[in-house]
């Protein structure tokens, strides 16, 4: 959205909500379905307000200070004078994954060249201190997944977020960076050498005014983006503590997919994922092909060769005859591709299943079974 879109008194009834403490992303929303617009919460009588569930006499005295007023006249000022753009959580230009979580930002500022119109929304998170193992599968990842054309969102810190986004951008992927400050500036500094190549091939997404300062807070509170605009997370790399478990939790809470990539149990910036899938609060990931599957993403047609070509290198032999059977030959029932292949039925099942599990075929009814 353009700062256009909306009148200067709309937006600045909508920066002057989101400047008044203790009332926060969910409360807002209460505060505006009751009155009907953000300027019209300014304009309800106080009485009114303390019969909204949450809305006590502290917050409702903060409300009506003078000086969120002013701080939204001067933020008002320096997005039109950046032309930075903002989409409000009502707008259609708004994030529409996180459209449905409660405490998605009221507000959101961005800059780059930002299309959310494809559906395929992947955020990739992990630690700060990324190995050479961690680093291949960035790699590997993003080379996989690139004939999807999805959009892959980070939070452009160290280690395996500017590792994934990079990647992207090599890949001519579309990246998003979420971050933790306002759109003057750029944390860590050592990574502004990257910011034109983001802001091309995507951009930036932050709920921070020029005000914020990248604070610990900040951070958290940015995972609930990083979690909610996408529609899966993986995690690549974690300590047993970390955001990027944090990130993963979030993501678990708004009902979304969440993917770990298994590591050594001997491994400090392992134990994260590993534990992940122990409590069984993500899939095991291996391969770009394990995301495609369980997502259940459709490959266009005119990519179908590349991207089967590029994910499922890793069939045996056995698995590489039924599907080259199966791709000559069309949907066959497990009695002829066992035939036709000459193995015993037991071995063609269970190499379907195999591949059933890679997503390099599919089971139809009437117990056929095709290629993808």
């Amino acid at each position: 959205m353009n700062t256009t879109q909306h009148t200067a008194d709309e937006l600045i009834a909508i920066l002057r909500l989101q400047h008044v403490p203790h009332i926060g992303d969910t409360l807002s929303k209460k505060l505006i379905a009751h009155c009907g617009s953000p300027s019209a919460v300014f304009e309800e009588k106080r009485q009114n307000l303390l019969k909204i569930d949450g809305i006590g006499t502290h917050t409702t005295k903060h409300l009506f200070d003078g000086i969120h007023q002013e701080a939204a006249e001067d933020e008002y000022k320096y997005i039109t004078a950046q032309q930075i753009s903002c989409s409000y959580f009502k707008d259609d230009t708004y994030p529409a994954y996180l459209k449905h979580c409660i405490d998605g930002p009221i507000l959101l500022f961005q800059k780059g060249n930002i299309d959310l119109e494809r559906q395929k929304i992947i955020s990739v998170v992990g630690t700060r201190n990324i190995s050479s193992y961690g680093t291949a599968f960035c790699e590997q990842f993003i080379a996989d997944i690139a004939p999807l054309n999805p959009i892959i969102v980070s939070g452009f810190a160290y280690g395996v977020d500017i590792c994934i986004q990079r990647e992207a951008i090599n890949q001519g992927l579309q990246t998003i960076g979420c971050l933790a400050h306002g759109l003057n500036q750029i944390y860590p500094k050592v990574h502004a050498k990257y910011q034109s190549d983001v802001l091309k091939n995507g951009g930036f997404f932050t709920e921070f005014w020029s005000t914020s300062n990248p604070e610990r807070e900040n951070f958290l509170k940015r995972n609930r983006i990083i979690a909610g605009i996408s529609e899966a997370t993986v995690v690549v790399e974690s300590a047993e503590k970390g955001g990027s478990l944090v990130t993963a939790d979030i993501a678990n809470g708004y009902n979304r997919d969440v993917f770990a990539v298994p590591g050594r149990t001997t491994d400090k910036y392992s134990l994260g994922c590993n534990n992940l899938i122990k409590q069984q609060k993500a899939h095991v990931m291996t391969s770009a092909a394990d995301l495609v599957y369980l997502l259940n993403w459709e490959v266009e047609e005119k990519k179908q060769k590349t991207i089967q070509k590029q994910l499922f290198i890793e069939l045996d032999e056995t698995e590489q005859g039924i599907y080259t059977y199966l791709q000559n030959n069309g949907k066959q029932m497990l009695d002829s591709i066992a035939l036709d292949c000459s193995l015993p039925i037991f071995k063609a099942s269970s190499t379907l299943l195999s591949m059933e599990m890679k997503g390099v075929i599919r089971p139809l009814p009437g117990k056929l079974f095709e290629a993808i």
